[in-house]
């Protein structure tokens, strides 16, 4: 978390949210921990590969990132997370939204 509060320190809000998935990125290579962002996500029905995405940010290989720019959280984001969550077969997802004054932040575990 500390890492998403310096890079909304510096940039504040305003930008899109390819701006804060870098930064994000390289504030967390900067303290130590890998990040990979847009690693291509598959998605299986019944073992059958139906379609797939980009997630925004993986954080040391278990901790999905979803980077918001709104307003205020929709429900929809959070589902967006729980199915990433599913797809990737990780625990524990982290939901922020640069798009305030504040850092707005949720933690999800599936």
């Amino acid at each position: 978390m500390g890492a998403a509060f310096e890079v909304h320190r510096e940039l504040g809000y305003g930008f899109l949210e390819r701006v804060y998935q870098r930064a994000l990125q390289v504030e967390l290579k900067r303290r130590g921990v890998a990040a990979e962002i847009e690693r291509r996500i598959q998605v299986q029905y019944k073992g059958v590969i139906v379609g797939d995405y980009d997630a925004d940010l993986i954080a040391d290989g278990c901790v999905a990132v979803e980077i918001k720019i709104n307003p205020q959280y929709d429900k929809r984001d959070e589902a967006q997370l729980l199915n990433e969550l599913k797809a990737t077969g990780l625990k524990v997802g982290l939901l922020l939204n640069f798009g305030r004054t504040q850092v707005e932040y949720k933690r999800l575990v599936f």
